[in-house]
């Protein structure tokens, strides 16, 4: 499969069942606990209606009706102040190796900052080497403590980036 074969573009109804087994997968194929992280979030299941209002924005990867994976933008959850989370950016094998990390996270990030947030926060595992070099590299740096409560206490490596 070839990287023009392949779009980044907002996440449609049809696409939830796709992008949740997408997601769920990937979390398998690294060993991510299905407690305390994305694996269990219902909104893996409905993700165009959990991204539907304005200051929320999912993207997924498609190929043909292939969805290859996702991320998106939203408000950080239980935390006071203009930061927005980078959610559920998980790619499939056949995704990965293409650059298309490097443009998710523009599309992201873009959005983002246009939507008015200072800040974007995200958190993910200690042995995802390649997506924390992918975040270290468009200007997330790591931070000690959680912000926030996501609900996903598993996740153990918390990142921030001024926009």
């Amino acid at each position: 499969m070839s990287k023009s074969n392949i779009i980044i573009r907002e996440i449609k109804p049809g696409d939830n069942k796709k992008i949740g087994s997408a997601i769920r997968s990937v979390l398998i194929e690294f060993g991510v606990p299905k407690v305390g992280t994305a694996y269990e979030d219902k909104s893996l299941d409905c993700m165009a209606e959990t991204y539907r209002d304005e200051n929320k924005k999912y993207y997924v990867v498609a190929h043909a009706d292939e969805i290859l994976g996702g991320a998106g933008i939203a408000p950080l959850d239980n935390y006071e102040g203009n930061v927005c989370e980078l959610q559920k950016m998980y790619f499939t094998s056949a995704a990965r190796g293409k650059g298309l990390g490097s443009e998710m996270m523009k599309k992201c990030l873009d959005f983002a900052k246009q939507a008015g947030y200072n800040q974007c926060y995200l958190e993910t595992m200690p042995y995802m080497d390649d997506a924390r070099k992918l975040y270290r590299k468009v200007g997330f740096k790591s931070i000690d403590k959680p912000m926030g409560n996501t609900g996903h206490y598993s996740c153990s490596v918390w990142m921030l980036k001024d926009l």
